[in-house]
């Protein structure tokens, strides 16, 4: 490999506070896109008693053009510039310092910083964009209060917009105009915002609880606006509930989302100014699935929530980011339960966390929720801090229940607000207001991997006793070969043989606790023992996901049919189905490499035909409880994943099933089928559940079904039953596939979120030749590099959700990504290190496979301007316990 500087490593344990506090923030911005010139004003007060004998302000591709301190232009012994810093010499204690400079908005294909996205002027600042834009203090610790005046042509940029509240406006010069926003409350510069635009608006209002009127908008390019409505109304629907169920009210005067095309990310919370990409914003039924539609309703709603948790309280540094994006995870999950079905969204959320995070914890790039080091701080938006931190919020409200959870966040915020804090402040706060100890539940924050949490019960019939013994014990990861023992809630009933639920009463107890309790695990064994148990009883254990754990229970095959007919538990059901399911599936993937025959046992078809005649479940229940465990869980059960071995589990799963099923599934789909669109909850569930059952379908009668999903992609009047029934049509060697392909083109073109849609279900198409076709996809000419949304759609879903086309033995889909990384890293380098990470478990394949990742990891290493970005996936994923490879 090339010789070349080793990026600096930040580490917490160097957390220093800055010398230098900002009182007050005024910016001017001129808006011309390839010349914007940035005026600042800034009042800094020294923190420290003595004299500091330089003051570092970060910058990143400015061209200054002025500088003086109090009024005073500086000399060029006063000042320096130091790969791209300004270091200002012997600075006095207090001071105004003046700066102005020249950026290139629309050369900054980074989408980091001031940046031109289909000619609206647009930021990004988190986590340090703002140093593009100005010279500053860039970090989260650092609040100040911001004026900020917009002057832009009236005719271009009739829209301008910033944080906080419009306090001026008015015109000058040759058809300029200006806009003048305050913000009074004080924010690090990750927060600061500005739009600038020819954008449409939808208008609507709010009043608080305490009866205050705040202005509601949501901008748009104008051909979008009319797809806005449903974020409006997710967006007043997330103000009421918050009020209602955490005491939390707006505090400005007015609240704008602004959806721009361009953007690295699903959403920014920007106080007052939230700025989303147009795919977590539009939503209308012939556009939107009702995926589209929920996930719409929870974005704006986890942006919304942040005003509390991450505006008006923040991180201390960026390795406290779990401290707002945990919380905030956790918020916004209990709104859609609270909206929705709390069974179906605890599922969605369980899988989501076992497919993405768990393999995160289990390979190279393993990190706590709270890091203790980073390259490039853009690489540590992951799963594990916002998913896994997601738990560990819900894992001290189990433990401390509602009521002081609740009391625990009121004194965090009374503690803490207009202030930058650690994640210890968090736990102080839970501590102080429920009385609990939380020093070994703190490892939850400090020790990265994913606890086995293994389960033994037995049954003594003549003392009618049912002891349980809990084991925990965390493989090592990176950096961390020894784990001291979690503080693990499990949550669990013991279920008799007619699947009622049996009274619990611990040892020693006088009375029973009710048939549902939370055992607490703080030791690596413990045994519990319940008394009066009548029958041999079948523990349902981890109740709602009480601990994000791998369980590895003494269940046999009788016992997971027992719970998945009987438990109360809608987690706990679905485990038992999905815990059957991987067992079969599993065994499959052993007689594939053995060379025997696959079929699906009776036993197995026999169970799946009882949950689809159970009138009792609710239709997306039900579509959850017949889903199989996905490919990427599959392989993370085996020590070598076997990638041919488990598409063919799968394929004989899903066509056996079908194929066995067919009277069952066809009765399911018809009575699923609507005559009046509606986007009720019953009706979201009954359209999972038929383009479920039409999958199952597809597989197994395909010359029975063909020709009527063909229809349905050309022809249903909604976005969720064609595009279910285009991404069954995209994946099969159908007579159709072309005709049908081309017209849902031809009939979306105009609307780019679609096309990313037309572009994923190609992507993601099983079949021998999908990696040229996404070659081809990737020649389209609606296809660019330039747009993160059409990568992720291509390039993402491909890496990530194709496992036998990323994979395939030849190593090409392996080269087609690593190109497109290399590609992107010059312009963007965030979208190429996640497109990257799809390498990071090379070493779980075999042999062959390894060889040829790592010979595209190590061609990755070897080229020469690596960003620090895609340098440090690459490092990292070739690096062996902490050493290189």
């Amino acid at each position: 490999m090339a010789e070349r500087p080793t990026p600096k490593t930040v580490r917490l344990e160097d957390y220093r506070a800055p010398d230098y506090r900002i009182e007050t923030t005024d910016l001017s911005f001129r808006l011309i896109a390839d010349a914007t010139i940035v005026r600042a004003r800034i009042h800094l007060v020294r923190r420290t008693a003595l004299p500091v004998g330089q003051l570092v302000l970060a910058g990143e591709e400015l061209e200054l053009l002025e500088i003086a301190v109090d009024g005073r232009p500086l000399a060029a012994a006063d000042y320096a510039l130091d790969d791209g810093d300004l270091v200002l010499f012997r600075p006095p204690e207090r001071f105004t310092l003046e700066t102005a400079v020249r950026i290139d908005p629309q050369a900054n294909t980074k989408l980091s910083g001031l940046y031109l996205s289909n000619g609206v002027f647009c930021t990004q600042c988190e986590a340090q964009g703002f140093r593009r834009i100005t010279y500053y203090l860039d970090r989260p610790d650092v609040l100040a209060r911001f004026r900020v005046r917009l002057e832009g042509p009236q005719t271009t940029l009739p829209v301008l917009l910033s944080n906080g509240n419009p306090v001026s406006a008015g015109t000058f010069g040759d058809g300029w105009h200006y806009v003048t926003w305050e913000d009074p409350f004080p924010k690090p510069a990750y927060l600061f915002a500005l739009v600038a635009g020819d954008l449409a608006v939808l208008e609507d209002g709010f009043r608080t609880r305490s009866g205050r009127a705040v202005a509601l908008k949501i901008y748009s390019e104008p051909p979008f606006i009319d797809q806005c409505h449903h974020a409006m109304a997710s967006l007043k629907t997330a103000m009421r509930w918050d009020e209602e169920r955490f005491g939390l009210e707006y505090d400005l005067d007015v609240y704008n989302i602004v959806a721009v095309t361009d953007f690295n990310f699903g959403a920014m919370e920007n106080k007052g100014l939230n700025i989303f990409n147009t795919a977590a914003t539009l939503a209308r039924p012939d556009i939107a699935t009702d995926n589209d539609f929920v996930n719409v309703e929870r974005i704006i709603a986890h942006e919304y929530f942040h005003n509390w948790t991450g505006n008006r309280v923040t991180c201390r540094d960026w390795f406290q980011l779990t401290l707002k994006e945990g919380l905030t995870v956790f918020r916004d999950q209990e709104f859609t339960a609270d909206l929705h079905s709390r069974a179906v969204k605890r599922i969605g959320d369980v899988a989501l966390l076992r497919e993405g995070q768990f393999p995160e914890d289990a390979g190279p790039l393993a990190h706590p929720i709270r890091p203790s080091s980073y390259v490039e701080i853009n690489n540590f938006y992951t799963r594990t801090v916002y998913d896994k931190g997601a738990e560990v919020i819900r894992m001290i409200h189990t433990l401390i229940g509602d009521e002081a959870f609740r009391r625990g966040l009121d004194l965090y915020f009374d503690r803490h607000d207009g202030g930058a804090v650690t994640c210890e402040d968090f736990v102080a706060a839970m501590s102080a207001a429920s009385g609990r100890d939380f020093a070994q539940f703190f490892r939850w924050y400090e020790q990265a991997g994913t606890p086995r949490l293994e389960a033994e019960g037995t049954y003594d019939p003549e003392r009618r006793r049912y002891a349980l013994t809990l084991r925990q014990h965390t493989p090592p990861t990176p950096g961390q070969p020894t784990k001291a023992p979690f503080h693990l809630p499990v949550r669990l009933g013991l279920l008799g043989p007619d699947g009622a639920a049996l009274p619990l009463r611990l040892e020693g107890e006088p009375i029973a606790g009710g048939d549902e309790r939370v055992l607490e695990l703080t030791d690596a064994e413990r045994r519990f023992v319940f008394e009066d148990v009548p029958a041999p009883p079948v523990p349902s254990l981890l109740r709602g996901f009480s601990a994000p754990v791998l369980l590895e229970a003494d269940f046999s095959d009788a016992d997971l049919g027992h719970l998945l007919a009987h438990d109360g538990d809608g987690f706990a059901r679905w485990d038992a189905g999905q815990t059957l399911a991987l067992r079969t599936l599993l065994a499959l993937v052993g007689d594939h490499a053995a060379g025997r025959p696959l079929a699906l046992p009776e036993p197995f078809v026999a169970t799946w035909a009882d949950v689809l005649d159970d009138d009792g479940i609710e239709p997306a229940f039900k579509a959850q409880l017949m889903g199989l465990p996905s490919a990427t869980y599959l392989g993370e059960q085996m020590v070598t994943i076997d990638v041919e071995g488990i598409a063919a589990a799968r394929e004989t799963a899903q066509a056996g099933l079908g194929r066995r099923l067919a009277p069952q599934l066809t009765a399911i789909a018809d009575a699923c089928r609507e005559e009046h669109f509606a986007l009720t909850a019953e009706a979201m569930g009954k359209r999972r559940l038929k383009n479920t059952a039409l999958g199952y379908l597809a597989h197994g009668v395909p010359e029975e079904v063909g020709a009527g999903i063909a229809v349905q992609a050309r022809e249903a009047a909604n976005m969720t039953d064609r595009l279910a029934a285009l991404a069954l049509v995209a994946r099969r060697d159908w007579p159709e596939r072309d005709e049908v392909l081309d017209r849902f083109y031809r009939d979306f073109q105009d609307e780019p979120l679609v096309v990313n849609k037309w572009f994923a279900v190609q992507a993601m198409a099983e079949h021998a030749a999908v990696v040229e076709e996404v070659e081809g996809l990737m020649r389209h000419p609606a296809f660019t590099l330039a747009n993160p949304n059409r990568v992720r759609s291509v390039l993402g879903v491909f890496a990530n959700f194709n496992p036998s086309g990323f994979h395939r033995r030849d190593g090409a889909g392996y080269r087609l990504v690593a190109d497109a990384a290399l590609e992107l890293d010059g312009r963007n380098p965030a979208v190429a290190a996640r497109l990257a990470k799809a390498f990071d478990r090379w070493r779980r394949f075999d042999p062959a496979r390894q060889r040829l990742m790592r010979a595209q990891l190590e061609r990755l290493a070897g080229t020469e301007g690596l960003s620090r970005d895609l340098y440090e996936i690459v490092h990292k994923s070739l690096e062996v316990a902490g050493e290189p490879a």
